[in-house]
């Protein structure tokens, strides 16, 4: 009876998360106007996604965003990750304290914050992405530093010191050893930084350009407007989003287990 109430409860919370996706998912392939009458199939959905101008644009435009903030990220929350792990207890304790604020912190203060300090403050023109990219940067950043962290404390520490007393400099040791123990941390920062980027509403609203959107700000747009069209074909890039992170979990958690078998 306990095991039947263990799994009853699992496919409930996946029916809970999982389930509005797959709704949508399938109305994408339909030609229905709204949720809640399904009529007949159509890939008109898709080929008005990758036929409009402005959706065109808005995607690509999203995404190199997204790679641009996930690298920029990857490097400071990664190089913040093994600073920290190599510095004493206080030093740790502080950096791991300042790096949970814009965590916990609303993004909509975020957001403002950076809003005045870029455009206010230091006169910053929102039409140069700067103030996009910093405030995106500082929302994604600590997620990698948390992401690497624990590979750190999970990595053997006495490797670092026995590439040191082989004659490895203190660079050398980090890229040679440090690194490739890390890189699983590493990619899912990586990751998380593109997803968060590419969910971001408050911060890109405060700093982006007035001609630029991204996919969270064009579809809270285009929900507002009148465009039938332009709002199902929203429903197909969701489905196109999804298939693609499951894809790539997916592929992520076949080479780890193919690497774990290898060691």
């Amino acid at each position: 009876m306990k095991k039947i109430l263990q799994s009853a409860c699992i496919w409930l919370v996946l029916l809970f998360l999982y389930a509005p996706i797959l709704i949508l998912v399938v109305y994408s392939f339909t030609d229905a106007t709204m949720i809640g009458a399904i009529r007949g199939f159509s890939l008109q959905n898709y080929v008005t996604l990758f036929t409009t101008p402005d959706l065109i644009q808005m995607i690509i435009g999203t995404f190199g965003l997204a790679i641009v903030v996930a690298v920029l990220s990857t490097l400071l929350g990664t190089m913040g990750a093994i600073g920290s792990f190599y510095s004493k207890k206080k030093a740790q304790g502080g950096i791991e304290l300042v790096n949970q604020i814009p965590v916990i912190n609303a993004d909509v203060v975020t957001g403002f914050s950076i809003c005045i300090l870029m455009i206010v403050f230091f006169k910053i023109s929102k039409e140069t992405f700067i103030p996009l990219i910093i405030g995106q940067v500082s929302l994604c950043t600590p997620f990698v530093y948390l992401s690497v962290l624990p590979r750190l404390k999970q990595m053997d520490p006495h490797l670092y010191e026995a590439a040191m007393d082989l004659g490895c400099t203190s660079k050398q040791a980090l890229i040679k050893v440090t690194i490739p123990q890390i890189i699983p941390g590493i990619l899912s920062g990586f990751m998380t930084a593109v997803t968060l980027s590419l969910d971001d509403y408050f911060i890109t609203t405060y700093t982006k350009p007035a001609t630029f959107d991204t996919i969270s700000t064009y579809v809270v747009n285009a929900t507002k407007g009148s465009q039938t069209d332009i709002k199902t074909a929203l429903w197909a890039l969701s489905t196109l989003i999804f298939v693609l992170v499951v894809a790539s979990v997916i592929i992520m958690n076949i080479k780890a287990s193919k690497k774990e078998e290898q060691a």
